[in-house]
């Protein structure tokens, strides 16, 4: 019974993390209508800031949230403003083109971070890497149990911003009617700024907490774009909380996967649940509050 709860435990703390990411993409993907498969790289931009903070300057990962955040922020809202906002309304013969467009800045990023850093595997390890404490039988891994707590404290504040200030509210409206939210005074271009940078920063968040239980190289932002599309159409494209739960779920799902089926077939379980909530849920756990 101690291998269940153990399993679940980590599940959830790691899916924690994964919510947090996918945040991110549910923010740009319910105010901008496109998917952004750059995503995954802003997080591995966030994950190479953290080891560089590290490596170079003794900063620890979870002081380093604070470098990370606002650097990915401003890297953001360049994308936006000077690449992406700049090909919304042009006339091209694919509508996708905006999508198109996130694979070229994620294919750039991806071998920047390669010219840069290399191919090779990197990882941090600190004081606490490795450390663990006891429920019962149960052991706790300490930098999971802090990239949780932490994911958990920003998506709370998120939540708060979105709901309670002037800003949030406008990215709320710009989200449900882009057209009604221009006519009541909102600066739709401005907040499409804004969420994107603010989407990125979540990423760089979520690329900052994994650094210390997770290994990086430049192509592993490719794992975390499936991964953060997958929860968003879990949670409902939009819903935070939907994309809370839906980290939560994917989480367990690829931890029970590992420990009950197989380590190398973890990420299969979250594609196999993809596929039966588009089947049968597509509106993801938001739409199961609306019946």
């Amino acid at each position: 019974m101690s291998l269940f709860w153990q399993t679940l435990i980590c599940g959830l703390l790691l899916g924690g993390v994964y919510a947090l990411i996918a945040i991110g993409m549910t923010l740009i993907m319910g105010v901008m209508k496109i998917i952004n498969l750059a995503h995954g790289a802003l997080v591995m931009i966030g994950m190479y800031i953290t080891y560089v903070c590290f490596h170079y300057w003794g900063i620890d990962p979870y002081i380093a949230i604070f470098i990370s955040m606002p650097a990915l922020f401003f890297l953001g809202c360049l994308i936006q403003k000077y690449s992406i906002n700049v090909l919304i309304g042009k006339e091209s013969i694919l509508p996708e083109n905006q999508v198109l467009l996130t694979v070229g800045i994620m294919l750039v990023l991806t071998e920047t971070m390669r010219l840069i850093f290399g191919s090779d595997y990197k990882s941090v390890h600190t004081s606490y890497t490795g450390t663990s404490f006891f429920i019962g039988d149960v052991s706790v891994s300490i930098p999971m149990a802090i990239s949780f707590v932490i994911a958990m404290v920003f998506t709370y504040a998120l939540h708060i911003f979105l709901t309670k200030t002037d800003i949030g509210r406008s990215i709320r409206a710009t989200a449900q009617d882009k057209e009604a939210a221009i006519l009541m005074g909102v600066n739709t271009n401005k907040i499409t700024i804004v969420t994107f940078g603010l989407g990125s920063a979540l990423a760089a968040a979520g690329g900052t907490l994994l650094v210390p239980i997770y290994y990086l190289f430049p192509d592993i932002g490719h794992a975390f774009v499936a991964k953060s599309f997958i929860i968003t159409i879990l949670g409902g494209m939009g819903s935070t909380m939907g994309a809370l739960f839906g980290g939560l779920t994917l989480g367990i799902a690829e931890s029970f996967g590992a420990t009950y089926i197989s380590m190398e077939l973890k990420d299969v379980v979250g594609f196999v649940i993809f596929i039966i909530v588009l089947l049968f849920l597509p509106g993801g756990f938001k739409s199961l509050t609306k019946r």
